[in-house]
Parts: C-alpha cells; sequence; structure tokens
C-alpha cells in the first residue's frame, strides 16, 4: 500500500491543457508534466492539489474528477490527476521553466515526465470533445493567462 500521494491538476480551458515544464531536478529538468505536488500527512488530495497550484502557479482552483489511472512511481508512491477549474488568482511560473497551453494535437508531441504519459490518452479525448470540429486551429496566444 503507498504511503505517499502524490498529486497533479489537469487545467483544462475550452479547448487547451495546461501544461508545465519542470526546472528541477536535473533528470526531469525540461520536461513537461501536469503541475502539482506532494499530499501531506492529514491533508486530503484536493485540499494538497488546491495548495500546490497556489504555491506553484498563484492560482485558486476547484478540484473536480479525478483522471481514471494512478499512476505508480515506485512501491511506496503513487500519483493521482484530477481535472481542476481556476477560480481566482494569475497564472504565472514560480515553481517551473515555463508554462504553456497545448491542444489535443500537441499532447503526443511533447517531451513528458514519463508517469503523465498514462493520462495523454484520456486528455486528448477530453480536449477533442471541447474543440468540436476544427482539430486545426493548434495556434493562438501562448502566454500562460490566455489558453
Amino acid at each position: 500500500m503507498p504511503n505517499q500521494i502524490v498529486v497533479a491538476g489537469a487545467l483544462i480551458v475550452g479547448a487547451k491543457l495546461l501544461v508545465a515544464q519542470r526546472d528541477r531536478p536535473p533528470e526531469l529538468a525540461g520536461l513537461w508534466e501536469l503541475p502539482g505536488g506532494k499530499v501531506t500527512p492529514g491533508e486530503s488530495d484536493a485540499a494538497a492539489l488546491t495548495r500546490e497550484l497556489d504555491e506553484e502557479l498563484g492560482v485558486e482552483v476547484s478540484v473536480g474528477a479525478q483522471l481514471s489511472a494512478e499512476v505508480a512511481l515506485s512501491a511506496t508512491t503513487i500519483l493521482r490527476a484530477f481535472r481542476v477549474t481556476q477560480t481566482g488568482g494569475t497564472l504565472h511560473p514560480r515553481d517551473h521553466r515555463a508554462l504553456r497551453w497545448v491542444t489535443a494535437d500537441e499532447l503526443d508531441a511533447l517531451d513528458w515526465v514519463p508517469a503523465d504519459r498514462a493520462w495523454l490518452p484520456e486528455l486528448t479525448a477530453v480536449l477533442a470533445r471541447h474543440d468540436g470540429v476544427d482539430r486545426r486551429s493548434s495556434g493562438g496566444d501562448r502566454r500562460p493567462g490566455t489558453p
């Protein structure tokens, strides 16, 4: 049974997902991920994710449904991802190299941290549903606050 839970947030606005580029540790620096962090003892997954996204991104969120797959990071650590909705704050990378809004068509091309790849099929399907008919609109403004 895991004794450490790590949580990550899938912030989706329209047909775009916010991804964060890691700055550390050296073996993961430059890779993309869903932002989040460790759940502390006595803290719920939702409370931890709310705290982590405020600390890392400067945003307030409400935590929604868990993505389908839990990912084992080790024999004692699991990673869970949840849909989140921004309710306040302004996005800026406090703990990451960069932030970027991506479409379903761009997900697979990113250099992801290995654990987060488990959610790509589900995230691709969610983004495609929000994208409607025109899946070619992958351009646009890449500033963190504007998807």
